[in-house]
């Protein structure tokens, strides 16, 4: 039997209750097809602050650095202390959101399917800021050579393992920003050339956001700097029935680190209200980078099986209020468990 060992985190908010959605799931596939996990809950975010006094305290760090990889809710105003600080301590360079239209959710076309790459480590994200004096605030933007060089290539390649249109859509600000963003598109252009199968296109941030909604269903695989990226991936979860279906993905060399993209709605905690479902993708992405990593057929099936029941559960009408359903955050999840568990 395979054996993995996956820190979880459950955060704030919406958290707690995603995340014991999530676990059903993942735990009932897992049974399923035999695949052994350690679930090891750890302490990270608003909650660990107001009662620690650090919102990713050492023992976390150590668990997570122990594990295979990490399921993290969402976590509140730490957000910048918990998954920023882990992007750039375990160097999750490519943060991934597969943007998918699901059988019955409401989307703007039942045909979307692309995904974003996006840079995880650079950009306006490091936090390099200060005060010049008391009516100038500078924030420094890095963008190097290296990162554009590996996160480019991530894209290509997973255009090319998608098969699906193998197209790459860089998305910049040159025009403008034309150092930073220069850098950026001509690394692009650079990777390009040794993927003669996967089409490149370009587009500026602006003309990016309108032709998400214009044309959704042209685009693929979506690579683009780490601002820019938050910001559009966002606004594309709004086609696919909103930010409760859209899961992520940070990935580095050696680790992952997998979550919903969505924040920890603090005014809908305890309520019973939340979709699960952003987050129970994410422990699929998960289950399908185990299998890729450890060669596992077995995780690569079980997130197939998760998809699939996902979709059948939608198509059935099970769903949470945000998408017109009235089913609560647990019955999402045990509906679908005991769906993978009589399959």
């Amino acid at each position: 039997m395979s054996r993995y060992r996956i820190a979880v985190i459950p955060g704030d908010g919406i958290g707690p209750e995603i995340t014991e959605a999530t676990l059903r799931v993942l735990t009932a596939v897992a049974d399923r097809y035999g695949i052994g996990l350690d679930l090891v809950e750890v302490e990270a975010g608003d909650r660990c602050f107001e009662k620690r006094g650090v919102a990713l305290p050492e023992d976390t760090v150590e668990a997570i650095r122990s594990s295979d990889a990490c399921l993290k809710g969402p976590v509140g105003e730490t957000a910048f202390d918990v998954v920023v600080r882990l992007r750039l301590m375990f160097d999750l360079y490519a943060n991934v959101r597969p943007i998918k239209a699901y059988p019955n959710v409401p989307a703007l076309r039942p045909d979307i399917d692309f995904v974003f790459v996006r840079e995880n480590t650079e950009d306006v994200y490091k936090g390099l800021e200060h005060m010049i004096d008391d009516n100038t605030a500078v924030c420094l933007r890095v963008i190097t050579r290296r990162g554009c060089e590996r996160i480019a290539r991530f894209a290509f390649e997973l255009a090319r393992q998608r098969g699906r249109r193998k197209l790459v859509t860089a998305i910049h600000k040159a025009n403008v920003m034309r150092v930073t963003c220069g850098l950026f598109a001509s690394v692009c252009r650079e990777v390009a050339k040794e993927y003669s199968d996967v089409e490149l296109q370009e587009l500026y941030v602006d003309a990016a956001a309108m032709h998400l909604i214009k044309r959704p269903h042209e685009f693929d695989v979506l690579v683009t700097t780490n601002m820019f990226g938050d910001i559009l991936s966002d606004e594309a979860a709004q086609l696919i029935g909103g930010l409760g279906m859209a899961p992520g993905a940070n990935i580095g060399d050696n680790f992952g680190l997998f979550e919903p993209i969505h924040g920890s709605a603090p005014k809908y905690a305890g309520k019973g209200v939340a979709n699960p479902c952003a987050m129970i993708l994410a422990a699929k992405m998960m289950l399908e980078w185990l299998g890729a990593k450890r060669r596992d057929e077995r995780c690569r099936e079980a997130a197939r099986e998760v998809d699939e029941v996902v979709a059948k559960a939608f198509g059935e009408g099970v769903m949470t209020p945000d998408l017109g359903g009235s089913y609560r955050t647990h019955e999402v999840g045990e509906y679908i468990a005991s769906k993978i568990v009589g399959r």
